[in-house]
């Protein structure tokens, strides 16, 4: 992805020291895409975070996938609670090792470390770090590509995982609240959708981001207190 207004060049560790370079973002509509229904900005009753940025972690991979199912992951931030349906049987392995990881607690008491508000429009989380750089310390393919060449592979509500190239998927991901106009290539796998909560999303970009700009640290400040998947 070219450089941008839009995005800036973001790291990812996928292992132990690794540092890689990121064009980050993604997403796209699964195939088993449950609706959205139309939402306003809401006002953003928002409690204080008690998040703070730590270590990462070590882990290894599960070696078993779950079931080829659909999957229900509840966020609950400072700011409310999101909840997406995700796509375990075009995403197995995203959905695997993002369940792995939830069952661990490895996002409870995270800050989403990013905003963007300018043609692909997304909160993106899943860094214990906060820096944009943590991983879980294993990579693991992509899967459920956006192929169609058109504008707007990732619609709001789309869920997608964060990368720094292909098969470097780890524990970021981003929740995209308003409709991609960017034209944001298929390199970035879809997991699931967003069926609850996307008012709450709409509402943390409206306040945009700390300082202005179309790119940084939300001005909003959000936690996750906890996620799960189940």
């Amino acid at each position: 992805m070219r450089q941008s207004t839009i995005l800036r060049p973001l790291a990812v560790n996928i292992a132990l020291s690794a540092v890689l370079s990121l064009s980050l973002l993604g997403l796209a509509t699964p195939s088993s895409q449950a609706a959205v229904k139309a939402v306003t900005v809401k006002t953003l009753h928002c409690s204080k975070s008690t998040a703070v940025d730590h270590s990462a972690g070590t882990y290894s991979a599960p070696k078993k996938l779950l079931k080829a199912k659909n999957y229900t992951m509840r966020i609950l931030t400072n700011c409310g609670t999101i909840v997406a349906t995700l796509d375990g049987k075009n995403a197995p392995i995203t959905v695997t090792n993002m369940s792995f990881l939830a069952g661990k607690k490895y996002f409870d008491n995270t800050l989403c470390h990013r905003l963007t508000t300018s043609g692909i429009d997304v909160l993106q989380c899943g860094d214990p770090t906060g820096t944009g750089t943590g991983g879980p310390g294993f990579a693991y393919a992509d899967e459920n590509l956006p192929t169609k060449i058109v504008k707007g592979r990732y619609p709001a509500g789309t869920i997608a995982m964060a990368n720094a190239g292909p098969g470097t998927n780890g524990s970021q991901f981003f929740l995209v609240w308003a409709d991609d106009t960017y034209d944001l290539p298929a390199s970035y796998t879809i997991w699931g959708h967003i069926t609850s909560g996307l008012d709450i999303l709409k509402a943390i970009g409206a306040k945009g981001v700390a300082g202005g700009g179309p790119d940084g640290a939300p001005a909003q400040t959000v936690s996750i207190k906890s996620l799960t998947i189940r």
